[in-house]
């Protein structure tokens, strides 16, 4: 298993929890630890998981999940306000729909899905992502981000974030598809569908994150004027979430 920059152990009732931080950027400084956590859903987090996000002084969760996914499994945990960032889970609608017409998507279709889904995060869903970046911001203790499986919109808005802070692709990359290494399915939130589009599903590839950077490049003009535009971080913002979440 590749190394990750700041193993802080596993929480037992949720997966796929780790620290954003830990990464060196371009220009060598590293993204701190300690103030963004990244994880999958929350609802099913122990007595000593809840301990530890305390100790760890997380104050606020920022949840991407759809209004169906909360209302399945709602959590409240103490001292902890969740934020809704809510992003409904498109490509299961979409997957619904062919399934409606008797329609099984291959693979390769259902890899195109995805991509899909990843060039809507970009140019459907910028001003939800821009909140996202805007919370750290303006929030100054830490804070953890999730959707369902911590995957995909997760995994989008820790590419974000990692780019707004001067992180290169190759190691974005490197942190996105950890979620293969660390994420352990939920059997209750997986429903039935076919074996071979459950795991494009349930798993990351590159080709995903690829779409996303694609169409950031293609269609805005590359990473500083996404940010700068569509994300909605001004200069000044950006600099001074630079030097909130960055060290030496």
């Amino acid at each position: 298993m590749t190394p990750i920059p700041n193993p802080i152990g596993p929480l037992q009732g949720a997966s796929n929890f780790r620290d954003v931080g830990g990464y060196r950027t371009a220009d060598g400084q590293r993204v701190r630890r300690g103030r963004v956590f990244r994880s999958d859903h929350l609802a099913g987090l122990t007595d000593s998981d809840v301990a530890r996000l305390q100790a760890l002084g997380v104050r606020h969760s920022l949840d991407f999940r759809g209004v169906a996914e909360y209302t399945a499994t709602p959590y409240a945990i103490a001292g902890i306000e969740r934020v809704a960032l809510t992003i409904e889970p498109t490509v299961i609608a979409r997957m619904q729909a062919l399934v409606a017409q008797g329609i099984v998507p291959t693979t390769e279709e259902t890899v195109d899905l995805m991509r899909e889904t990843y060039r809507d995060f970009v140019n459907q869903n910028a001003d939800t992502f821009g909140r996202f970046l805007k919370h750290l911001l303006e929030q100054p203790t830490p804070q953890v981000f999730h959707c369902t499986a911590g995957k995909d919109r997760t995994g989008f808005a820790a590419a974000l974030l990692l780019s707004a802070l001067g992180v290169d692709r190759a190691t974005i990359e490197h942190d996105y598809l950890l979620t293969n290494q660390l994420y352990k399915r939920d059997a209750r939130l997986e429903g039935q569908g076919h074996p071979h589009v459950m795991k494009v599903l349930w798993q990351v590839q590159p080709e995903f994150l690829h779409a996303a950077f694609e169409a950031v490049d293609t269609e805005h003009g590359g990473m500083a004027h996404y940010l700068n535009g569509a994300i909605g971080l001004s200069p000044q913002e950006l600099a001074e979430l630079q030097r909130l979440l960055l060290e030496d």
